[in-house]
C-alpha cells in the first residue's frame, strides 16, 4: 500500500514538475509577457520616488496576500469556490454599433462598459479608451486562466473607429491584452501608461513616439482635455520574475465641463480622498468592484470600499467595474454588483449598472434594470 502511494506521489509530482516547466518555458518565449525595460530606464525609474530596490511601491506598505500562502489560495480555488462562482450562461449584452461611436457632440459624455475594466468613454468629442481587454481567452495560457462568461463581446478591436487614446492602468493581462492592442495599435492616437510598460508597447511594435510613459502628479493636454495619473494601490507584473517592474495608476480625465475618474485597481486608501480634494468633484468615477478576497485584501476592495472610494473622490455617479467578464476570485459572479448597490443606496451614492455594452449619457436618463438577478 505504501509503494503505490509513493509511485502515486512521485508520478503525479513529476507530471505537476513537467507541466510547469512547460508553461514557465511557453510564458518565457511568448510575445504576450511584453518588454523589459533597459538600465536607462530602470534609473529614470528611481527619479519618480515610487521605485526602490528595483520595484515600484505603493504610497503605503502593501502586502498582496493577506491572511494567507499563495498555496492555500491555489487550494481554495480548486477545491472552495463558490458553486456560482460564473452565470450559468452568457451575461445580457447589448451590441454597439461603431456608426453611432462616431456620432457625438463636443458637449456630449458617454461611457460603454464592456465587462471586467474595459470601458469606451466619449468625451470632449473624443474617443478614450480604459483598459481594453477585449479578448475571450487571458494571457499567453489560456486553459489556465479565466476565460470570458460571454463569448464575443459588444464590439470587436477590428469594429472600433479612431481611438485618440488608450489609458492603461497596470500592466496585468485583465487589463493590459496583447491581442487588443495588436489589432487597434494602427488607429491609436497615443497610449498613456504608466512608468515601465512603455517596453511591452514597443515590443508588440507601437512606436516609442506614440507612448507617453508617466508617474503619478504627471499631467499631459490633449485637444479640450487634460489627463492626470494619479495613485492606485496594487501590484504589477505578468511573469514569474517581474513584480512590480511597471508603475500602477488612476486616471482623471477633465474636459472643459466634465470629469471622469477612473481607479483602476487596487485596495482602498487615503489616496482616494486626496485625488478626491485635488482633482474633485467627478461627473462619473468608473470603481474597482470585483474580484476580492480575504487572502489579498490590500490590492482589490470590497464593494462597501469601493462606494466609500466614490464618496471620497466626491463623485455624483458612480459605475461599478472589475465584474461581469472574468471569474478571479472565489465570490458569486454578481455578489458584487449585489453588495455595492445596496452600500450605494445606504449611502445615498448614485450608481449605475448598465448591461454590457450599454451606453450610459450623463444628462440623460440612466439604466435602472436590475439585469444580474
Amino acid at each position: 500500500m505504501r509503494e503505490s502511494i509513493r509511485k502515486f506521489l512521485v508520478t503525479t509530482g513529476g507530471i505537476l514538475g513537467t507541466l510547469l516547466v512547460a508553461v514557465v518555458a511557453f510564458t518565457n518565449l511568448s510575445p504576450q509577457l511584453g518588454g523589459t525595460p533597459t538600465r536607462y530606464e530602470k534609473e529614470a525609474f528611481a527619479k519618480s520616488g515610487h521605485y526602490k530596490d528595483g520595484e515600484f511601491v505603493n504610497l503605503l506598505p502593501t502586502e498582496v496576500m493577506t491572511g494567507g500562502s499563495t498555496v492555500g489560495v491555489m487550494w481554495n480555488f480548486i477545491f472552495h469556490k463558490a458553486p456560482d462562482v460564473a452565470p450559468p450562461g452568457p451575461l445580457p449584452q447589448q451590441p454597439l454599433d461603431s456608426l453611432a461611436i462616431t456620432q457625438k457632440t463636443p458637449e456630449m459624455v458617454r461611457v460603454t462598459w464592456f465587462g471586467h475594466s474595459a470601458s469606451l468613454l466619449e468625451i470632449a468629442g473624443q474617443n478614450i479608451l480604459l483598459d481594453p481587454m477585449l479578448s475571450v481567452k487571458m494571457g499567453p495560457v489560456g486553459w489556465a486562466t479565466p476565460r470570458r462568461y460571454n463569448r464575443e463581446v459588444a464590439i470587436t478591436p477590428e469594429k472600433l473607429p479612431y481611438i485618440a487614446a488608450v489609458l492603461i492602468s497596470h500592466d496585468h493581462y485583465d487589463h493590459l491584452d496583447y491581442e487588443t492592442i495588436e489589432k487597434i495599435k494602427d488607429r491609436v492616437g497615443q497610449f498613456y501608461v504608466p512608468l515601465g510598460i512603455g517596453p511591452h508597447l514597443r515590443a508588440w511594435g507601437v512606436p516609442r513616439a506614440h507612448i507617453t510613459e508617466m508617474s503619478w502628479g504627471d499631467s499631459v493636454h490633449l485637444p479640450n482635455l487634460m489627463l492626470h495619473c494619479t495613485p492606485s494601490r496594487h501590484f504589477s507584473g505578468r511573469g514569474l520574475t517581474n513584480r512590480n517592474s511597471t508603475l500602477w495608476c488612476s486616471w482623471v480625465i477633465k474636459g472643459a465641463a466634465k470629469r471622469v475618474f477612473y481607479t483602476g485597481d487596487g485596495g482602498y486608501g487615503p489616496h482616494f480622498a486626496a485625488i478626491g480634494r485635488q482633482h474633485g468633484p467627478f461627473d462619473l468615477a468608473l470603481v474597482e468592484c470585483g474580484q476580492y478576497n480575504a487572502g489579498w485584501a490590500n490590492i482589490h476592495m470590497r464593494p462597501e470600499q469601493s462606494v466609500q472610494a466614490a464618496r471620497d473622490v466626491r463623485a455624483a455617479l458612480m459605475l461599478p467595474v472589475h465584474w461581469g467578464a472574468f471569474s478571479e476570485s472565489l465570490h458569486p459572479w454578481n455578489e458584487p454588483v449585489k453588495r455595492v448597490t445596496a452600500e450605494a443606496v445606504r449611502l445615498g451614492q448614485p450608481i449605475v449598472t448598465p448591461q454590457l455594452g450599454q451606453p450610459v449619457t450623463l444628462g440623460a436618463a440612466l439604466p435602472q434594470a436590475r439585469w444580474w438577478e
